[in-house]
């Protein structure tokens, strides 16, 4: 798969296009991908996928924006496997929030050579939003290329949504998210220094070090680790600001893995986060702590021990 940084001023080869955040990459995503995979095929032509970053709600309203469900990484990773050929990705910054629909229908053709294009019923593109599928209807008889909008795709009767998976991760619901998902929700990181406190307690961890500062999870997970070795390998994981040892701290991810004891500094690890044991909590005193974290695992080999 071929990665581009925004849309070039002349395309090379005609695409079948489409075009979204695609946070998280859920079932309603993939549905959209592939039936782009299903076109592109049937013209012979590259499968196309434009996004964003940062989220556009990110750059106009960070404070207040969704957390995210998936960096730029491992959504690429993620559309590398379901069989996408190129990805553009756009830097939405000043300029690119105010390209007029126009404009931005006009780049699409010239820069892209889009000759199909695939975009949800209510997607909207453009300064101040104005752009729709009708307005692409029209670009699409102009430019001479096909526009198809793809309807929503729906779980138990309810719409499938990025904000639906978040609701579901930060509910605790990681069994319903996993059907939203079609995977496990996990988050990806490589593994950093820490302040060694698992380690002096008797629960050493690895710390996983967050690209984004507002994860859609907290508490502590039963949890399954991938990227160390060939099958996955078990643990518990407590993701939170540590109130029992920080006041004020941002999120931090630490992963207590059974029985394993080597050194993985450095590796890129995927926790899969399997089920929620409890909320964090502030203990009175270390020795409260260690004595939960002890409780946590054994709840933890619990579960596995009951799955099996």
């Amino acid at each position: 798969m071929q990665v581009f940084r925004g849309i070039p001023e002349k395309a090379e080869k005609p695409v079948a296009l489409t075009i979204g955040n695609f946070d998280g990459v859920h079932i309603g995503h993939q549905s959209v991908l592939a039936r782009l995979k299903e076109k592109a095929e049937s013209l012979s032509i590259p499968a196309c996928v434009m996004t964003f970053e940062p989220h556009p709600r990110e750059f106009f309203d960070p404070e207040n924006a969704p957390a995210r469900l998936t960096d730029m990484r491992e959504k690429l990773s993620i559309f590398a496997k379901l069989g996408m050929d190129r990805v553009h990705v756009c830097r939405f910054d000043r300029d690119f929030a105010k390209m007029t629909a126009a404009d931005f229908e006009a780049g699409i053709h010239a820069g892209l050579d889009a000759k199909w294009v695939l975009i949800g019923d209510d997607f909207r593109y453009g300064a101040r939003r104005t752009g729709d599928f009708e307005s692409m209807t029209r670009a699409a008889e102009k430019f001479g290329f096909e526009v198809e909008a793809m309807h929503s795709v729906k779980l138990d009767g309810q719409r499938i949504s990025s904000t639906l998976v978040r609701e579901a991760v930060f509910s605790g619901k990681l069994d319903f998210a996993r059907r939203l998902l079609g995977r496990n929700y996990s988050i990806v990181g490589r593994v950093v220094h820490g302040n060694k406190l698992g380690k002096k307690i008797g629960f050493p961890t690895a710390n996983i070090r967050l690209r984004h500062n507002r994860p859609p999870l907290s508490g502590i997970h039963v949890v399954e680790v991938h990227g160390i070795a060939e099958n996955a390998l078990r643990g518990v994981a407590s993701l939170g600001v540590r109130p029992t040892v920080m006041n004020g701290g941002k999120p931090v991810l630490e992963v207590y893995l059974f029985d394993f004891e080597e050194n993985i500094y450095g590796a890129r690890l995927r926790v899969d986060f399997l089920f929620k044991l409890r909320d964090e909590a502030k203990f009175p005193d270390l020795d409260s702590l260690k004595a939960q974290i002890a409780l946590d695992a054994e709840n933890a080999r619990q579960y596995f021990e009951n799955r099996s």
